[in-house]
Parts: structure tokens; sequence; C-alpha cells
């Protein structure tokens, strides 16, 4: 039987999780990061994430100039509520959390389920995915924060294993409670933050120490199935899981060229954005395709490209280097840090701003199908944007409760 975390005396673990964390980050900061015990933040993340949300800032700001929806001061608005969020859960002693996977789960399934509580539920862009909070109206997407549950939740069940599943019945285990909030999220329905769910939480059931030939069969099943969804949805007759949209997003992203002028739409003018933006761009205020209503969405689901465009080649560059200098000095962290716990959650971050980064950027460029999901710390969306800023405030937490220095 898998034994539980003891906190906060653990020692390093081997295995699986001790050795993909170990090739992943040992390049990385053993003199650059070395910290006493008083430094209460880990920069090497912190400097990066916070570059982010200023260059988010000023995207949006830009945005607002051509756009009507892109409120900025709405957008400072979700910042300034993610600061607040990323303060508490930097003082808040995660490793509370290790233990209480069953009140995680709970949580989890509220946060899914709200959106469908009569008087709360507020619907959009075909979802009802949303609550509009009584009396001063707010709306906000529970979703979002329940990403960052999730990897609590997934981080809890895994830590148990101390980086080696021995048995399948565990892992079994534990692929069947991160479909629980999976399967949740396809009611609403949101494919996009369901993907997002489902990375997150694969990530950290392999770092738990997961067999490869059991994660191999797994990802053979989970393709076959949507293989079988796709070949349904196509077929009159039978059942259609996907939605008409979302195949025909599926349909554009194998052959662009089907509909460039409907269902290809979106995609053919986020490329022109992107490539009309050259080596320095066009300048703040200067996007054509987004200021002129060409680019549909382009604060948000392809704020990519509207920053490819004003910011050029160079901007892009600019914004991978941040999220890469946040994203492997987080990996270092893990690598360094002695609870499994701790470094399933920073696992479980990494994984999160990994996938929406990869599914953002190459959505924009034609190498990823179309989904909505955002650009972290720079889409406009107040839920995205305190989510966000929430798990900088997830990293820095497990920086500022080490038992000892990292």
């Amino acid at each position: 039987m898998p034994g539980k975390p003891t906190l906060p005396t653990e020692r390093r673990q081997g295995g699986p999780l001790g050795g993909l964390l170990l090739r992943f980050g040992s390049t990385h900061g053993h003199g650059r990061v070395r910290s006493g015990r008083g430094v209460m933040f880990f920069l090497p993340q912190l400097i990066p994430a916070i570059g982010l949300i200023v260059y988010g800032a000023v995207v949006i700001w830009s945005a607002s100039l051509t756009i009507s929806d892109a409120s900025f001061p709405r957008h400072i608005f979700g910042i300034s509520l993610g600061m607040v969020a990323a303060y508490l859960l930097w003082r808040y002693d995660y490793r509370a959390l290790a233990n209480m996977s069953k009140a995680l789960l709970a949580i989890d399934v509220v946060l899914m389920l709200l959106p469908s509580v009569p008087g709360l539920s507020h619907s959009a862009l075909g979802m009802t995915g949303w609550i509009r909070i009584p009396i001063i109206g707010f709306t906000f997407q529970p979703s979002e924060v329940a990403k960052l549950v999730t990897i609590y939740l997934m981080a809890s069940l895994g830590a148990e294993y101390n980086g080696k599943i021995e048995h399948l019945r565990d892992y079994l285990k534990l692929c069947g409670m991160l479909a629980i909030p999976f399967i949740l999220i396809l009611t609403q329905p949101d494919l996009g933050t369901g993907l997002i769910i489902l990375v997150t939480g694969a990530a950290i059931i392999i770092c738990s120490g997961a067999k490869k030939t059991w994660v191999i069969a797994t990802i053979a099943g989970i393709v076959a199935l949507a293989a079988l969804v796709v070949a349904t949805s196509m077929t009159p007759g039978l059942p259609h899981l996907l939605k008409t949209y979302q195949l025909k997003r599926l349909i554009v992203f194998v052959d662009p060229s089907v509909d460039p002028s409907g269902d290809g739409y979106n995609l053919a003018q986020a490329k022109i954005a992107v490539g009309s933006g050259g080596l320095l761009g066009k300048g703040i205020g200067n996007a054509t395709q987004a200021g002129s209503g060409f680019l549909p969405e382009a604060h948000t689901d392809f704020v990519f490209a509207l920053l490819a465009e004003e910011f050029g080649f160079v901007g892009s560059v600019l914004l991978l280097a941040l999220f890469g200098a946040m994203i492997f000095a987080t990996i270092s962290l893990a690598q360094r840090v002695e609870s499994p716990f701790g470094k399933l959650v920073l696992v479980g971050c990494v994984a999160m701003w990994s996938f929406q980064l990869l599914e953002n950027v190459g959505m924009c460029i034609g190498i990823m199908p179309i989904t909505g999901i955002p650009l972290p710390f720079i889409s406009f969306g107040s839920s995205s944007m305190l989510a966000q800023c929430a798990s900088i405030g997830m990293v820095q937490s497990v920086w500022r409760h080490r038992p000892k220095a990292a």
C-alpha cells in the first residue's frame, strides 16, 4: 500500500519522478538561484512572470485603441484580483493541502457544476461555463480556478506514491480521479479547458512514477477513442459527440484551404497578421488585421497574432523567452525541492503554462487546431488572468515553505 507523504521533513526521492526532474532541471540554477532561507521570493520565476503580465498589459492597452471589447481598465482589474490571489497563496502553506484530496475533489466538482445552477448560470460563445454574480453583475468562469484546484488534487494523490507507482490499480485510480473534472467540464461544453485539465493532470500522473507501458497504452487508447468520436461525428445517423463548429475546426486544421472565406477564415486572417508583422512589427495601435476587424477575437483567442503583427518577430521571440525563463526556472525549483507534493504542484503549473502556450501560439500559425484556449498572462479576460497570477503564487508558496534552503 502506498505510504502517506511525511511533511515537512521528507527525503529526496529517486525513481521516475526524481529522474525526470533531474534531467530537466539539473542544468539550471545551482549558482544563479541558490539563496538563503531568508529570501522570501523565488526571483528566477517571479521576474519573467511579472514581465509577461506587463507585456500583456501593453498588448491589451494597444488592442483597446481599436477594439471596443478590449477594456483596458477591466484588464487591470483582472490583474489586481490576480495579484491578491497570488499574495494569499504565497502566504499560505501549501503543504496543508497534501492530505486533503477529498476536500479538493469536492471543491473541483462544485466549481465545475456552478455554471449549471439556476440564477447563477451565464452563457457566452455557445457555452454555459460562466456564472454571473448577483447584485454586482460580474461574470466569472469557475473552470479557470478549477485548473489550479485540479493541480493540487492530482499532486496530493500522486505524492502518496513517493515517485513510483507499483500497481496498475493505483495508476487507474489516478486516471479515474482525473476523469471526473475532465468529464464535468465537457458537459458545459468546454473542450479547450478540458484539454488543459487532461494534459496537466496527465503530466502529474507521469511524474508520480507511472510505468512507461501504462502511459503508452493510455495514450493509444485516447487516440483511438478520439478517432472514433471524429468518425462518428462525420457519419450521418451515428451519434455526433462533437459540435458542428468543433468538427469544422478539425477539418480546417487538416486542410486550411477547404474554405478560406468561411470555416478557414479565422486561421487565414491569423496567419496574415503574424506574417505581416515582419521583423519589428507595425507598432502599437497599427495592427490593421485586428484594428480593421478582419481578425476576430484578436484580444482573446488570437492575441498572439495581434502581438506578432504589432511587435513582429522580435516581439514574438521576447514573449517566448519570458515564458522559457519562467518555465525552466520552475522546473529547476521542482528538481531541488524535497517535498514530492511540492514537486508535483510545480510540474502541474509548468504543464498548464506549456500546453496553453503551445496551443494558443500553434493555432495562430496553423500547427495546432483552433480552440478557445487563452494565452497565459496575455489574453484579455479577468477569470484567466486571476488563475494565471494565482499560479505564480503557487510556485512562490513552494519556495517560501521549503523545509530548508533548496
